[in-house]
């Protein structure tokens, strides 16, 4: 591995821009990654790891050989002493492996045969989406649609609250329109979440087969979403809370479709 010296090192300063800059990982086409489970999450799925960071005097914390695998795969390794380890990561008390590998590529051929799809319509919260990626994936959804509006799915926080599930779940970025079009054209009815007087409980109507928007907690879904949606859906709920935290609407959702 290549001992880091300097703050100015090209490479840490290439893993802390991708931690920071949204269109710096756009424009590279990679993304943050913490952690030694989450390197082994990434590797198991085939991702293709371009730079690899241990903490000096830690390099043991990586499985036997797995160093001198990734390197023979083109992977840059490097090893920097704790000040300069911790300038590549955005959280207080990082791991001992920071990484960076190639996004993972999902255009909208990824929704052709899904029978059971969520979309998002303009949620920020990056940790909500990284739930909401976890629960879908961990159910075997279909896939998720990221419209307007919705916060970086490669951000590292988004990445983190995964747990894994970035690299193996179809997240596919698409306009609402196209998305909706897309869904309709392969006979899916899309129904939208909202709270309406013509609102139906989300248990009466078909999952099986069907898309479901989830929008975000400041405004729910937008005008423009409800618009396409074939029917208006709630969650029924007996208490007195008028709305759920997005991620934990989205998991009820999504347990529905799938149980």
């Amino acid at each position: 591995m290549i001992q880091i010296q300097s703050r100015q090192n090209a490479a840490l300063r290439h893993l802390a821009r991708l931690g920071r800059e949204r269109k710096y990982r756009r424009s590279t086409g990679e993304m943050l990654c913490e952690g030694e489970k989450m390197l082994q999450e990434a590797v198991a799925s085939g991702a293709q790891i371009k730079t690899l960071l241990v903490r000096a005097g830690r390099e043991d914390c990586l499985p036997d050989g797995l160093a001198g695998r990734l390197g023979q795969a083109g992977a840059a390794l490097y090893a920097a002493p704790d000040a300069l380890f911790c300038q590549a990561s955005g959280v207080e008390t990082p791991q001992n492996v920071i990484f960076s590998c190639a996004q993972p590529q999902w255009t909208a051929d990824a929704l052709d045969g899904k029978e059971q799809v969520l979309l998002i319509d303009g949620l920020q919260d990056p940790g909500n989406l990284g739930t909401i990626l976890r629960t879908a994936e961990a159910f075997a959804l279909g896939a998720v649609v990221l419209c307007e509006g919705c916060a970086d799915p490669f951000s590292p926080k988004v990445v983190r609250s995964t747990m894994g599930a970035v690299f193996r779940l179809p997240c596919v970025q698409l306009g609402l329109q196209e998305a909706v079009g897309r869904l309709h054209g392969s006979g899916l009815p899309v129904y939208a979440t909202a709270l309406h007087t013509d609102s139906v409980p989300l248990t009466q109507v078909p999952l099986g087969r069907a898309a479901v928007i989830i929008g975000s907690e400041g405004r729910g879904v937008t005008p423009a979403a409800l618009s396409l949606s074939d029917k208006r859906v709630i969650i029924p709920m007996a208490g007195r809370a008028e709305s759920l935290n997005a991620g934990v609407a989205a998991a009820i959702v999504i347990y529905e479709m799938t149980k």
